[in-house]
């Protein structure tokens, strides 16, 4: 049970490694893009491409799909993003429903773990494997496996990293459980443990007020989607711009917070202790672009400050 590209790595090492997949359930498909042209999911493209019986259901408890999905008679489920599932389906299997889930828990559980563990400036994070159970993402643990995040990583090169970690641990999990050999580890319910809740217009908002490593964090964390956001007022224009790649700069100055500079073809905002230093941003409409680039065909206020 998957949907996007993270989960056709697990279900393409599922295949490799010759275990019989009997069913794939995904997401249906959907309009998508300014032509809203009918998509479908990057796991059903993979499953049609290995001839895989394919189920998209709009209803996880439509009598119709539980009765299809218990027809498949599958000994247990593998779940990569996709929905949260019903207790009448994740108890169907005799073997039960694991999930890969790309952070170590309990820590990051939610929707987005990758980002949120480059955005709050963590060095190391991982994938785990659980038992689904009611709630989200707090099953008992199976497998972990750690991974460091490089000082320079983005949210997308980190997901492409642990998307082939990812599916390894699945692949281990599913024979610990062929050998019945699972020792489950129940999770800390601490009131501590760090989240990772949906991205959304508000959380993706950069605060000038930040410091500068919390900013270039937040910048990379939303890289490449869906992309750190402010608000550039240009003259009488208040245009919302994109900022994917920065560096962070420490130096003294007196400007106020947000002000934007040019200095030698290179966009910088002031900051707490320094600056931010631009290197590819997006204006509304157009496509991302280096900022030298930029530069060459739009004309900056001098009093121009970010938002």
């Amino acid at each position: 049970m998957g949907t996007p590209d993270f989960a056709v790595s697990s279900l393409r090492a599922i295949v490799e490694y010759g275990y019989t997949v009997v069913g794939v359930i995904t997401a249906p498909d959907r309009p998508a893009g300014r032509g809203r042209k009918i998509q479908q999911s990057a796991v059903k493209i993979y499953a049609e491409s290995q001839g895989l019986k394919i189920l998209q259901p709009t209803n996880l408890k439509n009598e119709d799909f539980i009765e299809e999905l218990r027809a498949l008679n599958a000994n247990v489920q593998v779940v990569v993003a996709f929905r949260m599932l019903p207790k009448v389906v994740w108890q169907m299997p005799e073997y039960g429903t694991f999930n890969l889930h790309a952070s170590l828990l309990p820590n990051y559980r939610g929707a987005a773990p990758i980002n949120w563990a480059v955005i709050n400036g963590e060095k190391k994070t991982g994938v785990t494997t659980f038992f689904i159970d009611e709630k989200i993402d707090t099953g008992e643990i199976i497998l972990k496996k750690k991974a460091k995040i490089k000082k320079k990583e983005n949210a997308g090169n980190l997901h492409d990293r642990l998307m082939k970690t990812g599916s390894e641990l699945v692949i281990d999990t599913l024979q610990l459980i062929e050998k019945g050999m699972v020792k489950t580890k129940v999770q800390s319910s601490s009131k501590k443990l760090k989240d990772a809740p949906k991205l959304n217009k508000e959380n993706c908002r950069i605060d000038w007020s930040a410091s500068r490593r919390n900013i270039y964090n937040k910048v990379r964390g939303l890289n490449p989607y869906p992309g750190a956001w402010a608000i550039l007022i240009n003259g009488e224009d208040q245009l919302i711009v994109k900022i994917f790649e920065c560096e962070k700069i420490k130096e003294g100055h007196d400007l106020s917070i947000g002000k934007v500079q040019i200095e030698n073809n290179r966009l910088k905002v002031a900051v707490r202790k320094g600056f931010i230093l631009i290197e590819e941003i997006q204006l509304p409409g157009k496509r991302k672009m280096d900022t030298k680039s930029l530069l060459n065909g739009f004309e900056l206020d001098e009093d121009a400050k970010m938002l």
